[in-house]
């Protein structure tokens, strides 16, 4: 039973985890195509402008032709190095044939770009005399200064553009499937203190009808009460600390008419500062109390329960007295489940002691103010 509703559990999150994936992937791509756009169009102005500038006598409509040419190239040429060489050669440790790849791919582009210059894009604007073919291949010098070192330096910077927005997604990305699996560890946790509440109080009830008490139809309505918290609140990610201080006070009714006069209940409460905390935290340590506590004997017995909000935190304190033995410290699966919500909820920022001493079981928790 548990491995399977494990298993169901870890099929909602990978269904999630490809959800959220598939969305981050749709929005990822409209993301760098407007990264790609901004950024080439930036380079392509400042291109123009510098080499307007570094000329003595410029001509606007030949530059702007020129540089056209070489923008296009450095587009394909920037995102085949990026999408082809680094993501599937340099990524994988491929070193020799990326080297190959870049070399051959440089000098194709290098040739392909001067062709195109030459006999496609040159005599749209000037009469200059077309280099022959044999030349183009052949004059390495020229390709590698003029083509191919232009292609590479706006690489260079698309590259670097691309891999720290690579960074930032996978980070993005992992932060977000985090999330999705404390809300879904959450949601499991409290599916197993619901049921283990429940049939905590319904044991209580049942032991009143035995003995035919009167309180049987009062002990139905506290317990309605409560589940009607559980189900419209209990679900919510925070609550209010007097929300909590409410439910938990509707359980100790539903006690006291169990126990009656053998049950002593000790609450002070100093709620100065209006604070927030998850839902069931506290009425799971009451009742705690009561099941090591007062169900143990059938003498007299003493909880006592103390919560004081402060400006940035919240504490709370639940103490029962015991007799006899008392159970291993924290071991308990409503304690044990709580401690894991708290680690979701507040990882490194809050403080639970438990301890036991003189017969008295001491539970002690502080929270930060959200």
């Amino acid at each position: 039973m548990a491995t399977s509703e494990s298993d169901q559990r870890m099929k909602r999150f990978l269904v999630i985890s490809l959800r959220t994936v598939g969305t981050t992937s749709n929005g990822q791509l409209k993301r760098e195509i407007s990264y790609q756009t901004g950024l080439w169009i930036a380079l392509f102005v400042f291109r123009v402008f510098r080499n307007y500038g570094e000329l003595e006598q410029p001509d606007f409509r030949e530059i702007f032709y020129y540089d056209v040419c070489h923008w296009i190239f450095q587009i394909i040429g920037a995102n085949w190095i990026y999408f082809f060489l680094i993501r599937r050669f340099f990524e994988a440790k491929k070193y020799f044939p990326l080297i190959l790849y870049f070399i051959a791919g440089m000098y194709i582009l290098g040739v392909i770009n001067r062709i195109f210059i030459v006999y496609a894009a040159e005599p749209l604007f000037a009469n200059y005399p077309q280099d022959s073919i044999t030349n183009i291949l052949t004059e390495v010098k020229h390709l590698l200064f003029y083509y191919i070192l232009p292609i590479i330096s706006g690489s260079f910077i698309f590259v670097s553009m691309m891999i720290m927005l690579r960074y930032r997604n996978e980070k993005q990305n992992a932060l977000q499937l985090q999330k999705e699996k404390s809300e879904l560890e959450l949601k499991a946790l409290k599916a197993q203190l619901n049921p283990h509440f429940l049939f905590n109080t319904l044991n209580n009830i049942y032991s009143l009808s035995i003995t035919g008490s009167s309180a049987v139809s009062q002990s139905i309505s506290r317990l309605s009460d409560i589940l009607d918290y559980i189900l419209y609140h209990g679900q919510k990610e925070m609550v209010s600390v007097t929300a909590e201080l409410k439910i938990v006070k509707d359980y100790i009714a539903l006690q006291m008419l169990r126990y009656d006069e053998r049950l002593k209940i000790e609450i002070e409460e100093k709620v100065e500062f209006p604070g927030f905390i998850p839902p069931l935290l506290y009425l799971s340590f009451v009742e705690n109390a009561f099941k090591h506590g007062a169900e143990k004997t059938s003498g007299i017995v003493t909880i006592r329960i103390s919560i004081e909000t402060h400006a940035n935190a919240v504490h709370f304190r639940v103490e029962n007295q015991f007799f006899g033995k008392c159970q291993e410290m924290g071991t308990g699966i409503g304690l044990v489940n709580t401690r894991k919500q708290l680690d979701l909820y507040y990882p490194n920022q809050y403080s639970l002691e438990i301890k036991q001493a003189n017969n008295w079981f001491t539970i002690e928790l502080m929270t930060p103010i959200i």
